[in-house]
């Protein structure tokens, strides 16, 4: 199998070398009896998905550059969440690309019990997905019960003063430019 490896580390600034985590990874690679045929290493926070390596890394999976993708951990993948990292493994797995965290050895797409893994992880992923609308409508309960009013705050702007301004032949954008609001709020106070 055609073998990429995947290292990250947060900073390059405080001491940080991501060759500890590549050593084990080109080890166990070799062990499997894996090619590698290419390593990608960021260094920077794995907290979004903005990273130049790890985008790259997509784009050669996309092209089946490689057939399994192989990390030191989840968290060196990625930070971004549950279901943010779960949908960047079903991207990999979408494109027929196998992966395997070196540490966890559970998160294995190459094995027996892949469909397993996943569905455990789409479980997971969902459970995220519950528990924060549930942390979404409890903290805007608290808001509501503070009496603080939810939303985007109400135009400032009179339907009069819009209707003087179509009076004066202006075109709806036009008259959104002068008062600094949509045209599509124009619209709404036009028709009021």
């Amino acid at each position: 199998m055609r073998c990429a490896l995947y290292g990250r580390v947060s900073t390059k600034d405080r001491g940080q070398d991501s060759e500890n985590q590549l050593r084990q990874l080109r080890e166990f690679a070799a062990k499997q009896g894996w090619q590698i045929v290419k390593e990608y290493v960021d260094c920077e926070t794995g907290a979004t998905s903005d990273r130049a390596e790890f985008q790259a890394m997509f784009q050669a999976a996309s092209r089946r550059e490689f057939d399994v993708l192989l990390f030191w951990s989840l968290d060196r993948l990625s930070r971004e969440g549950v279901l943010e990292t779960l949908q960047h493994l079903n991207r990999l797995t979408g494109y027929g690309i196998c992966w395997r965290s070196f540490t966890e050895q559970y998160l294995d797409s190459c094995g027996a019990f892949r469909d397993a893994v996943l569905a455990i992880l789409a479980v997971i992923a969902k459970q995220e997905r519950i528990r924060l609308s549930e942390r979404t409508k409890a903290g805007l309960a608290v808001a509501r019960s503070k009496g603080r009013k939810l939303g985007r705050p109400p135009l400032q702007v009179k339907s009069t003063e819009i209707a003087m301004l179509r009076a004066s032949g202006l075109s709806l954008r036009a008259i959104g430019r002068e008062l600094r609001i949509s045209e599509g709020s124009v619209r709404r106070y036009a028709i009021r």
